[in-house]
Formats: structure tokens, C-alpha cells, sequence
């Protein structure tokens, strides 16, 4: 279980990096002086370019360590830090954002995910799997509402220091690239030959069907979740209600605490209706709760929905990497987890770029209502397409 423990820990660290520079990204962008289309832009770049790192992970994965790769990730995400605290002009952060690490979205979706995925699978007993995937999301979820909380320190800070928010901003990027320091270190604790090395990684073979499917499905879902990115998502609460940094940064926080918390009942549910039920069933309400906001006439009414869209909107997540890896065989596994998470990040990357100009064409949140309707129609074609296809645990 010691690995398990390493992935876990990791997954914290790289989750309280994504929290705070994913809620300091529109204030830093906007400060530059780009308006919610160029941060929709700069948001897409960043998002093909962890796709395209996520597929260059897959393709390299059976030829080269994981061990090595996630040392070679944890580089990028220092030089990342570095330069985004550098460079200002808009192209020069495009491509910053295009070839590094840095996350606008809130979750994962980073080059990381797939080679934590792959070797948590074979971290515990097959009956343990959910859980594993339970703690090892909790942890994330939790560390990055942590990472947005930690931004309202920049008030005080700026008040002690007599710098101006824009320098602390900065600074605040260059400690997301520490973090990359803090995850190669705590990597090296990883076994040189890891729990599946007795296991060969092939390509898809006999489950390479429904992969196919899976990866097909949850494009669209995250494509859906694309119009409703944690930085333009931050960014339309700052302008519709007049939020400050530390509200919104305290509000991200106990959203992402209660989203954190509710992913342990994921198993326990799991265990009673099984995998697929528990991903469909908890994530339609959540989404139309999302579908609700725009609508809401105050910001105490659209935070109620926001909170409850906390507690169901991640239980999903849990159970979704479980039954991946649990309907495909240990030797497909590898090749599984890039094939469901390249498509996914390369779906997610296209429409904040489109979020972003509907933010500045209107101050109503179409986007929340876009991406929020595309989320419940993969529910239902999630359920008619999969609920047949059991997990072994789950036959009869």
C-alpha cells in the first residue's frame, strides 16, 4: 500500500497548486489587461496543450518508466510556474500555458492523471480498488479547495509587505512550480520496479470497444464541463455579484471541501446500486443544479445551488476511474487510462474559448446552461450504453 500512499500524497500536492493559480488566473490575466475572450483563449491553449502532453504520455508509456515520466512531468511543472510568473504579453503566455502544466479547470487533467491511474490500479486488491480511487480523489479535490482558500492571504500579504497584487500574483506562480520540486520528491519514493512491472502494459485488445465508448462519452462530458471552467466560472462570479478574491476564494474552498468529503460515500453507494447507477444518478441533479444558477435572482440562492452541486457534482469521479479500470484486463489497463483521459482533456480544451466569448457577447451565463445540458445528456447516454456492462465484482 505504500505506493498507494506516495500517489495520494502527490495527487495533494499538484491539487493545492491547481487550486490557487486556477482562481488567480482570470484576476492575474485580467490585471494584464485581456478581456474574458483572451482568457478563454489562454484557458483552451493551456488545455490542448496538457491533451497533447496526456497523449504523448500514452504513446511513450509502454516504452519508457512511469517512474521517469512522472520525474520528467514534475520538471515541466517547475519550469511552468517560472516562466507564467515572467512572461506578460498575451502570445508569449499562450504558449507558456500550450506546452506547460498549469490547470484552469478545477479538476485533472494533466499528464499526470494517467500514470497515477494506471499504477493506484494495482496498488490493492481488486476489492479495495474503489476505495483506493475514493481516497486518491478526496485528497485532490480537497488539497486544491484548500489551494483556492489560500489566496485570500494575498490581502494581508500585500498589506505586509506594501508589494502590489500583481508581484504577489507572481510570486504565487512561482510556488506552483516549487510544488513540481515537492512531487518529484516525494516520486522517488516509488519502487523502481512498480507493482504492475510483472504485469505486460499491451494496447487495447479485447476491451478496446467499450474503451472506445467510454472515451467517446466522457468527451462529451467534458466538453460540457469545458463552458464551465473553475477561472471563467470564477470570473463571471466576480463580475455578476462583485466578488472579492478572498470571498470567492473562501466560497471555492467549502464547495471543494463538501465536493472532497462527499466522494467517501462514492464506494459505499457503489457498493448498493453499483458503478454506473452512482455516476449517472448523482451527477444529473448536480447538473441541473448548475443549469439553475444564471437564473438565480441573488447570490445567496446561486451559492445554495452551488453547494449542493458540490455534494453530488464529484462522486462520480471515483467510480467512473474504478469501472474503467475494473471492465478492461490488467494488461489493457495503461493503454485504458490514456485512451478515456486524452479525449477527454483534448473535449474539455475547445470550449472555454467559446465560454469566454459568450461571457463577453452577455452578461447572462449561457455557458453554465450549455455545459450544464451536455453533462445530463452524457448521463443518459452513459446509462442506456453501459448499464449492461457489469464489473466482475458486480456479477451475479
Amino acid at each position: 500500500m505504500r505506493p498507494a500512499v506516495t500517489l495520494i500524497a502527490a495527487r495533494g500536492v499538484r491539487g493545492f497548486g491547481d487550486g490557487f493559480t486556477g482562481l488567480l488566473l482570470p484576476v492575474y490575466l485580467a490585471s494584464l489587461g485581456f478581456d474574458a475572450f483572451r482568457i478563454g483563449v489562454l484557458t483552451t491553449a493551456t488545455l490542448l496543450g496538457s491533451a497533447g502532453l496526456t497523449l504523448a504520455v500514452g504513446l511513450a508509456g509502454h516504452r519508457v518508466a512511469t517512474k521517469r515520466l512522472l520525474f520528467a512531468a514534475c520538471g515541466l511543472m517547475g519550469l511552468t510556474g517560472l516562466a507564467f510568473s515572467q512572461a506578460h504579453a498575451f502570445w508569449p503566455l499562450v504558449l507558456v500555458g500550450f506546452v506547460g502544466t498549469l490547470n484552469p479547470s478545477g479538476g485533472d487533467v494533466s499528464p499526470f492523471l494517467p500514470l497515477e491511474q494506471s499504477l493506484l490500479a494495482h496498488a490493492g486488491a481488486p476489492s479495495q480498488r474503489t476505495h483506493l480511487f475514493a481516497r486518491y480523489s478526496l485528497t485532490g479535490t480537497l488539497m486544491t479547495a484548500v489551494g483556492a482558500l489560500s489566496v485570500g492571504l494575498l490581502g494581508p500579504l500585500k498589506a505586509l509587505t506594501g508589494l502590489p497584487q500583481l508581484n504577489l500574483m507572481e510570486w504565487a506562480f512561482m510556488a506552483y512550480g516549487l510544488l513540481g520540486i515537492v512531487s518529484a520528491a516525494l516520486y522517488r519514493s516509488l519502487p523502481d520496479q512498480p507493482v504492475e512491472a510483472g504485469v505486460a502494459r499491451t494496447a487495447l485488445g479485447p476491451s478496446k470497444r467499450n474503451v472506445l465508448g467510454l472515451a467517446a462519452l466522457f468527451s462529451l462530458d467534458s466538453f460540457g464541463s469545458g463552458f464551465m471552467v473553475q477561472s471563467l466560472f470564477a470570473l463571471w462570479l466576480f463580475h455578476r455579484f462583485g466578488l472579492s478574491l478572498a470571498v470567492a476564494g473562501g466560497f471555492f474552498f467549502w464547495t471543494g471541501a463538501l465536493s472532497a468529503v462527499s466522494q467517501l460515500a462514492a464506494p459505499l453507494l457503489a457498493k448498493r446500486i453499483g458503478l454506473i447507477n452512482t455516476m449517472v444518478f448523482t451527477h444529473v441533479p448536480a447538473n441541473l443544479c448548475v443549469i439553475a444558477v444564471p437564473f438565480a435572482p441573488s447570490v445567496e440562492i446561486a451559492f445554495a445551488l452551488l453547494v449542493v452541486r458540490a455534494l453530488l457534482s464529484n462522486m462520480d469521479v471515483p467510480a467512473r476511474t474504478s469501472y474503467v479500470m475494473a471492465i478492461v484486463t490488467p494488461a489493457e489497463r495503461a493503454a485504458a487510462a490514456g485512451v478515456t483521459n486524452v479525449p477527454r482533456s483534448l473535449a474539455s480544451a475547445f470550449s472555454p474559448a467559446l465560454s469566454g466569448l459568450l461571457f463577453s457577447l452577455s452578461p447572462f451565463a449561457w455557458p453554465l446552461v450549455i455545459g450544464g445540458s451536455l453533462k445530463v445528456l452524457y448521463d443518459a447516454l452513459l446509462l442506456w450504453r453501459f448499464q449492461q456492462v457489469r464489473p466482475p465484482e458486480e456479477a451475479d
